[in-house]
């Protein structure tokens, strides 16, 4: 019988919740298969392949350290008098409380204690039972995150975010706000654990130190407490940031606030080059928003809010202010809450350029002077286009509606939209908002045939055009857009921007 630890470990609850606290997760059981709630007549089994949607399920933290499970049709797992495990109910009572226990070994799974029923909920070929008075390995389960896999990392201690250190070599978590590509950190979920993979392409060793390979010193198991995230590594130790430089690596073998993070979705943010002079917005002299820049600095990074009730976006600064028309159509960066004159439309073009249309109904367009006012009545002339920049995903993560970007095969070049895991993208900057995609294999995005591979030696450039919060669409520089295909191909389509696919990143 494997041993377990209560989840605690030295925390007594008195911690916030990051956000609501609520997970999206998958469970994994000793088999390799992920508990399932089908479709109809909500039976609940565990013999999924593969993190689908009927295989997601929403943790949500109650009262206390204990937590409930939901399914994907709004539905709680509850146990019986009998020990009989049901997913029928619309609302959450005693029956649908668990506790959880984390096995004292390297893999860290979990054993989930019924709160009423006072047994362990386990899985038996089609039949989910609470019978377990201990757990065996077949009351054992795996936590797959579902969540968006590149995140924001925040101490719950320390109240900084981690980030990159400057020479690449270490993490650092003394950032006060989540600013550009170093702070993007991406999980990857590898042999039932997880790795942090950075921004340069390399990942987190347990001793802090940053390596281009992965392997068992580089992974944690993955704990939750009350809404909060700890990393335990292969010897019990925690991750936390240690000294005062704040270096990520492990130490402790109980959790505290130092030891707990809060994971946060990761907003887009950009640069923006001025097709007139060539020259990046900036806020660096002051309020004036002006293309005067030959450098991209935090004061030419602009985070993208997307608002979704009118289509369009605000674009913030690194010093929490707001883009803004002003009366006289001039744009600047002086509000602190976003208003309807903060919102801008933003049209792209089939340059693969963007134009920003504000609150008067009239295009941003650069002055020689570089200053941006918004006076243009359409995107025809170059003072009214842009560059976009997607500065804060060097590493990109892609997901369509039939799953993850990924190679076809192990031993084949050819990308697919259908892969239950996902391969991460080393993005490459190019000249003229060009982006060059490259496998982690090495080779180059390019379009062969009916399909995409990446096995290029030279650059292929594309463009990002940004959707919604987190949906972009990609097209090559002739404007032919990336699509999927119904067996799990993507290649490229027409240049009609209402049939391209949108990406989630």
């Amino acid at each position: 019988m494997p041993r377990v630890n209560g989840v605690s470990n030295g925390h007594n609850g008195e911690f916030p919740l990051s956000g609501s606290g609520c997970w999206t997760i998958g469970l994994i059981n000793a088999k390799a298969k992920y508990l399932t709630a089908e479709t109809f007549g909500f039976k609940i089994n565990a013999n999924g392949v593969s993190l689908k949607k009927k295989q997601m399920w929403t943790l949500e933290p109650a009262e206390k350290d204990l937590i409930c499970f939901k399914s994907h049709l709004d539905k709680f797992i509850s146990v019986d008098q009998y020990g009989n495990v049901n997913c029928e109910q619309e609302e959450r009572d005693n029956a649908c409380l668990f506790e959880v226990s984390v096995t004292d070994d390297e893999h860290g799974r979990w054993a989930l204690r019924n709160v009423t029923r006072g047994y362990y909920l386990g899985a038996a070929g089609d039949k989910l039972v609470c019978n377990a008075k201990v757990p065996t390995e077949a009351e054992l389960w795996t936590v797959h995150l579902a969540a968006r896999p590149q995140v924001n990392l925040r101490s719950l201690g320390r109240k900084r975010y981690a980030h990159l250190s400057e020479s690449g070599e270490e993490i650092q978590v003394d950032a006060n706000v989540p600013w550009g590509e170093d702070t993007l950190f991406t999980l990857e979920f590898r042999d039932d654990k997880y790795a942090i993979h950075t921004s340069n392409n390399l990942y987190l060793a347990r001793d802090g130190r940053l390596t281009e390979k992965c392997t068992r010193e580089n992974l944690f198991c993955l704990e939750y407490h009350h809404g909060s995230l700890a990393l335990r590594d292969h010897q019990g130790l925690y991750l936390s940031p240690i000294g005062s430089r704040s270096v990520l690596k492990t130490r402790s073998n109980t959790v505290t606030k130092d030891e707990l993070f809060a994971l946060e979705d990761s907003l887009p943010q950009a640069a923006f080059g001025a097709l007139l002079n060539g020259r990046h917005v900036s806020v660096k002299q002051g309020v004036d928003v002006t293309a005067n820049q030959e450098e991209v600095s935090d004061d030419e990074k602009y985070q993208l809010e997307h608002d979704v009730a009118t289509g369009r976006w605000y674009v913030r600064t690194m010093h929490d202010k707001y883009w803004t028309l002003e009366a006289g159509g001039g744009i600047q960066a002086n509000a602190n809450k976003p208003t309807s004159n903060a919102l801008f439309d933003f049209q792209w073009q089939a340059d693969g350029s963007v134009a920003f249309r504000a609150n008067n109904g009239k295009f941003i367009a650069t002055k020689k002077s570089g200053h941006l006012y918004a006076n243009a009545d359409n995107a025809d002339d170059e003072s009214a286009r842009f560059h976009f920049y997607l500065i804060n995903r060097a590493v990109l993560v892609l997901k369509c509606e039939q799953g993850f970007v990924g190679f076809k095969s192990s031993t084949s070049s050819k990308m697919e939209c259908n892969k239950a895991s996902y391969e991460t993208i080393k993005a490459e900057r190019g000249d003229q908002g060009q982006v060059f995609f490259k496998s982690q294999k090495g080779g180059y995005w390019h379009a062969c045939g009916d399909g995409i591979m990446a096995d290029g030696e030279a650059p292929e450039g594309f463009f990002i055009e940004l959707r919604e919060a987190n949906r972009m669409c990609l097209k090559n520089s002739s404007g032919q857009y990336l699509v999927t295909e119904k067996n799990g191909g993507l290649k490229l389509g027409d240049t009609d921007p209402t049939r391209a696919t949108l990406w989630e990143f």
